[in-house]
Formats: C-alpha cells, sequence, structure tokens
C-alpha cells in the first residue's frame, strides 16, 4: 500500500496484520479520488472506520486540511499513528480509538462539519443506514459533501438516505463503492 498522488505521493503506508482490518487496495483508493478529486481545495474529513489510515491520508495529500480518523481496533490505532508520522504534518489529523456510534455522538458535540466521509465498515458488521442517519440528522456533513461508502458486493444501499442522493456505484472484486453527494441546507 502506498499514498498514491499529492503531497505524500509514493510513500509506503502499513497496514495492520490479522483479519481484523482489510485495507482498501491502491486501485481501489485511485478510483474514488479519481470520481471524488481528484485534488482538493481545503475541507474536513472524516474516516469512521480508518483501519490503517490510507484514504484518509491520500485526502490530506490531495489538499484536504484536517482528517478525524476513528477505529476501535486498537492495532490499527498503532499502525494508523504511525502512518501518519510519516507524513510529517502530524497536526491535521485527529484519531480516536472508539466505536463508530459513540464517536458520531462525541463529534456531534463540536460543531464541525466534515466535506468528506468514508465508511468503510468491516463486511459482517454492516450498519451503514442507520450510521448515515445518525450523521445526517446530527448535520455532521457540510452541504455539498461526499460520502464514500465501501461495502460487501452483494450489500445493497439506497439510492437516497435522508439528504444524501447516490450518483455512482461500482463494484470492485469482493467490494461495491456507493458514493453520495450531501445537499444540505440545515449544515452549519
Amino acid at each position: 500500500m502506498r499514498v498514491i498522488s499529492g503531497n505524500y505521493g509514493g510513500r509506503k503506508l502499513k497496514s495492520a496484520p490479522g483479519e481484523n482490518t482489510r485495507p482498501t487496495s491502491d486501485k481501489v483508493k485511485e478510483s474514488i479520488f479519481n470520481i471524488i478529486g481528484p485534488y482538493f481545495d481545503g475541507g474536513r474529513c472524516l474516516d469512521l472506520f480508518a483501519g490503517s489510515g490510507g484514504l484518509s491520508i491520500e485526502a490530506i495529500s490531495r489538499g484536504m486540511d484536517h482528517a478525524v480518523l476513528v477505529d476501535n481496533d486498537s492495532t490499527a490505532i498503532k499502525i494508523i499513528k504511525e502512518n501518519i508520522e510519516m507524513t510529517k504534518e502530524t497536526t491535521k489529523f485527529d484519531v480516536y480509538r472508539s466505536d463508530a456510534n459513540r464517536a458520531i455522538e462525541m463529534l456531534a458535540t463540536k460543531n464541525s462539519p466534515f466535506d468528506l466521509l468514508f465508511i468503510d465498515p468491516p463486511y459482517f458488521e454492516q450498519d451503514v443506514i442507520k450510521q448515515l442517519e445518525k450523521i445526517l440528522s446530527l448535520n455532521l456533513l457540510a452541504d455539498k459533501s461526499v460520502i464514500v461508502c465501501e461495502v460487501g458486493r452483494k450489500v445493497d444501499l439506497p439510492d437516497e438516505i435522508g439528504e444524501a442522493k447516490q450518483f455512482r456505484s461500482t463494484v470492485y472484486g469482493a467490494s461495491k463503492l456507493v458514493l453520495y453527494e450531501v445537499f444540505n441546507e440545515g449544515a452549519l
């Protein structure tokens, strides 16, 4: 695994050993950013199941200002922190060891909406719809934000979840990417 492009392009990323995390492949990561970017003029991103941190590090490398990474696995948190150290810009990242649902509640108290959301839960723990509904109800996303869901290829997500409208769905091997854009007039 590596950072594909931007300020950290070409730098290698570590991934957590074992089966608790499933890093997004470089091919899929490149596809994601070709669809949603490929580069950004600032903004904030949230990665709810950060794994190795590769998606958020890529987003910062491509111009996002700040990333919040959440994972419940202690080994993943250790790897995320090591990967962030590689950037030499650690102040651009906040890392939380937490269950995604608790993290959503905690982040809602900060009144600082996100422009980009990565939600890539373990395939056997998919609560994507409920989590997105909660995120939207708490106004955690800015207007015109983008949501990138990576789910199992057989998982069907609806065309709309609240203010989020699906604009792309693509299968890559065992994974499916489902992308939404949020038109949230109530966002901060």
